[in-house]
């Protein structure tokens, strides 16, 4: 088998960058370990950017989200209290951000795939990466259940030789896991605390606003998925179990971190998903070895708070697409040799924002006392401050991609 880009993983990274591959008439197969069914389970984050939004219409996959996703024009921050709204619409010159699951936007680029008969391998087993750091890099697995073509017999090995190997495969993935460590560079900050969610099927608290809420029980979370469907989150211990959260505790103890006249306007029911997540700040360093590119979960990881690891991810393959359309139709490397240094300005920028938010808004092991008032004072001068309000709007809704260039 031979293709121009493998894609390993078929979460929306690589299936967004597969679509705009496909786009500009270059060919690519996807490789992925889980089933549809599995990918499609994955619960995340659903708020999108503008450079996100626009990404998906390049990509040929942007109807439905235009008619089900929910713009978002504020944010509304709880805190002593009190709740305070800021206009990110109006401080940001009419930027806002759509409210649209990454399920959503997973099950519309697998949809789009399957449409063009484009070749993705899922349930691959013992997937391995060779040969990047040469001219012929390759990518072999054990066959699996195939949607989209027709690719060998189950149960034999397969290799596919491609030109240059894009690793959209998540934190726990092969790609970055077969870089030398010599190579590579990583920094991390774990955080002492996680996060409960749930999804349920009631209408949202605040259809047109994210709530941000900062108490001394600890963060909570007020989003949405749509105009039916909610999803909430509170702070936890990071050694505390689903178990040990009903679904009546969770709704008494997220009215309990809300402002009353909001706690009142929360709707109930039983939830159809709850889990916790631990929350981690992670780069690696470069994500360029050879002919092996990183993107999306594979290179970085950011706390949930500021909504930003889909969209970075959005961000790397809209640079990575258009390096690998200058290399093919341009036949110029600039954009492949400047894609890690380019990416990673980006990178750094959603993982400070989003270290600071996370900073400011959970109740952390030394925050009582002393700690949460200091919280409270920035968050007061947040909300009043006209520049301080300016600046966490336009970093919600996304740097412009040459921010800083």
């Amino acid at each position: 088998m031979k293709t121009q880009v493998a894609i390993v993983g078929a979460g929306p990274a690589g299936l967004l960058l597969g679509q705009l591959l496909h786009q500009a008439g270059i060919d690519n197969i996807i490789i992925e370990r889980q089933s549809p069914d599995y990918v499609l389970s994955r619960i995340r984050a659903g708020i999108l950017e503008q450079v996100t939004l626009d990404l998906l219409a390049e990509a040929g996959v942007a109807e439905r989200v235009a008619r089900e996703g929910q713009v978002h024009h504020s944010i509304e921050l709880v805190f002593g209290g009190q709740r305070h709204a800021i206009d990110v619409h109006g401080l940001t010159g009419g930027k806002s951000v759509m409210a649209y699951g990454q399920t959503e936007v997973t099950r519309d680029l697998m949809a789009a795939r399957s449409a063009l008969g484009l070749t993705t391998v899922y349930e691959a087993q013992d997937v391995q990466i060779a040969e990047f750091e040469g001219t012929s890099p390759t990518v072999s697995w054990t066959q699996p259940n195939v949607a989209g073509g027709s690719v060998g017999i189950g149960g034999q090995r397969q290799e596919l030789q491609c030109d240059f190997i894009a690793g959209c495969d998540g934190f726990h993935g092969v790609c970055r896991a077969s870089v030398p460590q010599s190579a590579i560079t990583t920094f991390e900050k774990v955080y002492p605390f996680g996060w409960l969610g749930i999804l349920a099927d009631v209408p949202p608290v605040s259809p047109h606003a994210i709530v941000y809420g900062n108490s001394e029980l600890g963060f909570s979370l007020c989003s949405m998925r749509s105009l039916t469907r909610s999803r909430y989150y509170v702070q936890c211990p990071l050694t505390d179990t689903v178990d040990q959260w009903s679904d009546t505790r969770f709704w008494d103890e997220l009215r309990r971190r809300l402002d009353p006249e909001l706690a009142e306007r929360v709707v109930t029911g039983p939830s159809i998903e709850k889990s916790i997540a631990p929350l981690r700040s992670f780069v690696a360093e470069p994500m360029r070895f050879g002919r092996l590119f990183l993107a999306g979960d594979a290179a970085h990881i950011v706390p949930p708070t500021g909504a930003k690891g889909l969209n970075l991810a959005a961000s790397d393959v809209k640079f990575l697409s258009d390096a690998f359309k200058e290399h093919y139709l341009e036949r110029s490397p600039v954009g492949l040799d400047q894609y890690s240094q380019r990416a990673l300005k980006r990178v750094w920028k959603a993982e400070r924002f989003s270290w600071w938010l996370t900073s400011l808004l959970h109740r952390f092991p030394d925050t009582a006392g002393f700690g949460q008032r200091v919280q409270e004072a920035e968050l007061d001068y947040l909300v009043h401050s006209p520049a301080m309000s300016t600046s966490l709007s336009e970093n919600y809704v996304g740097l412009p991609l040459d921010f800083g260039a």
